[in-house]
């Protein structure tokens, strides 16, 4: 009896000292394979995933498509088309201008919390010469270049063409709500929103002159072209027009889109 007692003593002992290391040796596998599960299930969350919108911002109407890079950034492209007429007058002359924006664009996404919020730095590129104008002077109005008071020939009337340019790339940066690409398996759609600058430098004004200029009604009138003394003061006036807008380095952006994700 007191045999048995002993025995049955010794093989509780043993396994109350063996059991707790079948734990310990356990526990880190178990944490290993739950670790290597959410791994597998991040992954194939980011895998081949690529999202499309349309958009209206203050560059225009267009689209863009974005594809995932790893689990808090992504690769977005766009472009973007804004076209109207406006007239407008300038030291005597009517000009008619046109806006024409033709835009792409290329962003990195950077979402910090892997949730909608985003910060982005990209860069726009301006296809088209954004702004244009052109005018033809009536026969004997008068108008000015630079400081110096003309006249428009009736048989050969003035014509004046125009052009503002900004840096054919500006820089860009950026930062919105909404991913193009959301991580959540079962979610396709989103409204992405974004705000930022794109730095496209001070603009430059490009200004030409064609038919003929007269010193009075009628009188003394010569090719605006040849004459040096003209294109002097075209190119002053030109100076003119690009001092009065190059405060305008920035052009801000604020778009809307719609999205769905493939």
């Amino acid at each position: 009896m007191k045999g048995r007692v002993c025995r049955c003593i010794f093989t509780c002992s043993l396994f109350a000292i063996t059991r707790p290391s079948v734990f310990a040796q356990s526990t880190p596998a178990d944490a290993q394979s739950t670790s290597a599960t959410r791994t597998s299930a991040q992954s194939t969350e980011d895998i081949g995933r690529v999202g499309a919108a349309v958009r209206l911002s203050t560059y225009g109407g267009g689209g863009e498509v974005a594809v995932s890079v790893t689990h808090r950034t992504n690769v977005r492209a766009g472009f973007n088309i804004i076209s109207y007429s406006r007239g407008f007058d300038k030291d005597g002359i009517h000009y008619s201008g046109q806006v024409d924006l033709k835009t792409f664009e290329a962003h990195y996404d950077i979402y910090p919390w892997a949730k909608s919020f985003r910060v982005s730095g990209g860069v726009l590129v301006y296809a088209t010469d954004p702004v244009t104008a052109s005018a033809v002077v009536p026969g004997n109005q008068s108008f000015s270049f630079g400081d110096a008071a003309y006249y428009s020939d009736p048989a050969n009337p003035t014509r004046s063409n125009g052009k503002i340019v900004f840096n054919r790339a500006a820089p860009t940066v950026t930062f919105g709500f909404g991913n193009l690409v959301p991580r959540n398996q079962s979610k396709h759609f989103s409204v992405p929103v974004e705000f930022g600058i794109a730095f496209h430098g001070s603009p430059k004004t490009t200004l030409t002159v064609s038919g003929s200029v007269c010193d009075s009604p009628g009188g003394n009138c010569r090719n605006a072209a040849s004459d040096p003394i003209v294109q002097s003061n075209v190119i002053s006036e030109q100076n003119k027009i690009t001092d009065d807008i190059s405060f305008f380095k920035v052009y801000p952006i604020i778009s809307v889109g719609f999205g769905y994700k493939f």
